[in-house]
């Protein structure tokens, strides 16, 4: 049996790549729930017990780091996060209910596409000509998968585009978080200010969840929650660059359980466009890295 010692010199992108690869698992574990669980329950109540449960589940943390744990200086870009961060949770989860988990995986990969975008105008990060390309194929990428004028593009589709577009805005603010922020404090004031907001719209549809319904959602809120740590981690101890091509796993995994629990059989349209997203995104990824790298060695004093 391995000692804590030998866990400890496990490289850093090692460890980084496992974070990722748990991410991914526990999120396709999350979105299947979703679905199977919203033949009972609203999608806004879906939202709401997603957070409330993640509170129970992140507790324990707060609980024995104690209160001092929350203690920040960034409420402003927490309360921005959440706005964006929640948005985007209700379109996601709504989205689900009523497109394929496959299509609605693959496009979500749009993010990273709409990050570019985003940093731009928002950040004033300079973008060259070969991102500015890769993103327009990306883009294409979505095109592919949704194919306006030959298929039918659905509320559901466009909502799954309006919240990749807020997830991005949300991304952007974590990796700022991330310079300061651990990982948990990150998710805890996710659940703290999720929970009370996301009660809202989910009283006008209120319907209290029978006891199957129950197991399904702490399913969806531990999932989802030990999801976001993973992935938060993940971030922390790498470049997005060298962990993100792990995050593709995401389709074949939902392909899967879509059609073993669902019946849902993905066209090759799906993936073809979902590959050309996703090639994008990481070529995205690792010209920002190198951006950032050549920033900083010019930045450097000369010896």
């Amino acid at each position: 049996m391995p000692s804590f010692a030998s866990l400890r010199s496990i490289p850093q992108p090692v460890v980084a790549a496992l974070y990722m690869l748990a991410a991914t698992v526990l999120f396709s574990i999350m979105v299947a729930s979703v679905r199977h669980v919203s033949s009972e329950v609203d999608s806004f109540e879906i939202v709401f017990f997603r957070n409330l449960l993640g509170i129970f589940i992140i507790g324990p943390i707060i609980a024995r780091r104690g209160l001092g744990f929350l203690r920040t200086t960034r409420l402003r870009l927490y309360a921005w996060r959440a706005a964006f961060g929640l948005g985007s949770m209700f379109m996601w989860f709504y989205a689900i209910t009523v497109t394929p988990i496959a299509e609605a995986v693959a496009l979500s990969f749009t993010s990273p596409l709409f990050v570019t975008v985003i940093a731009v105008f928002f950040l004033h990060e300079k973008v060259g000509a070969p991102r500015w390309i890769a993103t327009a194929i990306g883009f294409g990428g979505a095109m592919i998968v949704l194919r306006p004028g030959i298929a039918e593009v659905t509320t559901g589709h466009m909502l799954l585009i309006a919240s990749s577009i807020l997830m991005a805005v949300s991304i952007v603010s974590i990796k700022m978080l991330a310079r300061t922020e651990s990982p948990e404090r990150i998710v805890a004031y996710m659940v703290i200010i999720f929970t009370p907001v996301s009660l809202i719209p989910a009283l006008f549809v209120w319907e209290w969840p029978s006891l199957n319904a129950w197991f399904w959602l702490f399913v969806v809120a531990g999932a989802g929650t030990f999801a976001h740590i993973a992935f938060t981690r993940a971030l922390s101890k790498a470049d997005a660059s060298a962990v993100m091509p792990l995050d593709f796993m995401r389709l074949p995994a939902t392909a899967v359980i879509g059609y073993l629990a669902f019946s849902e059989i993905p066209d090759v349209w799906t993936f073809a466009g979902a590959v050309v997203i996703f090639v994008s995104s990481v070529y995205i990824a690792r010209r920002e890295n190198q951006d950032r790298r050549a920033v900083r060695a010019a930045a450097q004093p000369v010896a």
